[in-house]
């Protein structure tokens, strides 16, 4: 199975760690090395990369540590920097500055208020599916597992420079959109079909690129797109993200061949899973999507890795993805790792330099 990575970034100004709208201009620059696999965002406060289709993790770690690099590179020939945050640290994002265009005008006839705070970065994993029936079938198998994948991304604390208390604040604003978080249990494609039909028809969104559930099938590609991860700070954490997501999908490939529906998992304990990882994102517990029980956030993620093992060892990223979890075990999530320099170095603009900083290293401190 085939898998790609997108990452978004906010464009700071280093000087005083403020996001600026200068995205255009850092795009301009990282296409001449990176082509397509750098662009723009909806607002003018990102910028985005992506891997091309791989067979390994050490492929997708090349292409991510490329891309963050090039991206870097351009944003300094701009006297800018670009950090991986799920939410901006400090600086003016309320109302995010829009990318102009006819997209964005009909966007804001629809979600209006909504896109005032819309500045928000996630990490993005493309799985290579056999066909639509498929990818609505993995999406049943995979939603039990967002909440988990959610808690060890967690990787937005601040918002409108203060410390919001949670983990995740990226995935407390999406949540207000009709269409984004959890995915729905899905019968079949033409169920998934009939539901985007009648969401347009409402004028919730405007065409299928505007569903936004953490799970979605493309509509040009035989693919599945998993949505549910804040940017993780560095490329080595979102390749062993990736390829932890990618290991589940074949483990629970066999069961999709059978036609197995999956579990259909109580609406409220997903909402309730994903607001208590939201949270307090990988430490402290967790909630199970089957009984609603609080359970150790580390036992959570022991039965996700149990639940991958078999094409994590297929694929021999078992190691890889065990060393990123004791690690981030060790030094804690993105969001507590962004606390920690703030409480150590006195300020919101330290927070913004390391991430500065770690956002084009491989290995996370």
């Amino acid at each position: 199975m085939r898998f790609g990575v997108e990452e978004e970034f906010f464009v700071v100004d280093p000087a005083d760690g403020n996001v600026v709208p200068r995205a255009d201009a850092v795009v301009v620059e990282a296409k001449k090395p990176l082509g397509t696999r750098a662009d723009g965002e909806d607002t003018e406060l990102q910028v985005e990369s992506r891997t091309r289709p791989c067979t390994t993790a050490a492929e997708v770690t090349d292409q991510l540590r490329e891309g963050r690099s090039w991206l870097a590179f351009a944003a300094a020939r701009e006297d800018l920097a670009v950090i991986a945050a799920g939410t901006p640290v400090l600086g003016a994002a309320i109302p995010s500055p829009l990318v102009a265009g006819p997209r964005a005008e009909l966007g804001r006839a629809v979600a209006r208020g909504l896109l005032d705070e819309y500045a928000i970065c996630a990490v993005h994993v493309h799985l290579e599916m056999p066909d639509r029936e498929h990818a609505v079938l993995m999406s049943n198998h995979l939603r039990p597992y967002l909440p988990v994948l959610l808690a060890l991304t967690a990787n937005s604390p601040y918002w409108s420079e203060r410390d919001t208390g949670y983990a995740s604040w990226r995935t407390l604003l999406w949540s207000r959109w009709p269409v984004a978080g959890p995915p729905p249990y899905l019968r079949s494609a033409a169920h998934y079909d009939g539901l985007v039909e009648a969401l347009c028809e409402a004028e919730a969104i405007t065409s299928e690129r505007g569903v936004y559930w953490d799970i979605r099938p493309s509509a040009q590609h035989p693919t599945l797109e998993i949505r549910v991860g804040d940017i993780p700070i560095t490329y080595e954490e979102s390749a062993s993200y990736a390829a932890l997501v990618r290991a589940l999908a074949v483990s629970l490939l066999p069961a999709v061949e059978r036609g197995d529906p999956g579990p259909a998992l109580e609406p409220e304990l997903m909402r309730l899973a994903y607001w208590r990882a939201a949270r307090d994102g990988s430490s402290g517990s967790g909630i199970d999507v089957r009984t609603g029980k609080a359970v150790p956030a580390g036992e959570l993620v022991r039965r996700l890795v149990d639940a991958a093992r078999p094409g994590l060892e297929q694929h021999g990223e078992l190691g890889l993805v065990t060393r990123w979890l004791r690690r981030l075990d060790e030094k804690g999530d993105g969001a507590q790792r962004q606390r920690r320099i703030a409480a150590e170095r006195g300020s919101l603009r330290d927070v913004v330099h390391h991430l500065i900083e770690q956002t084009g290293k491989g290995t996370f401190l």
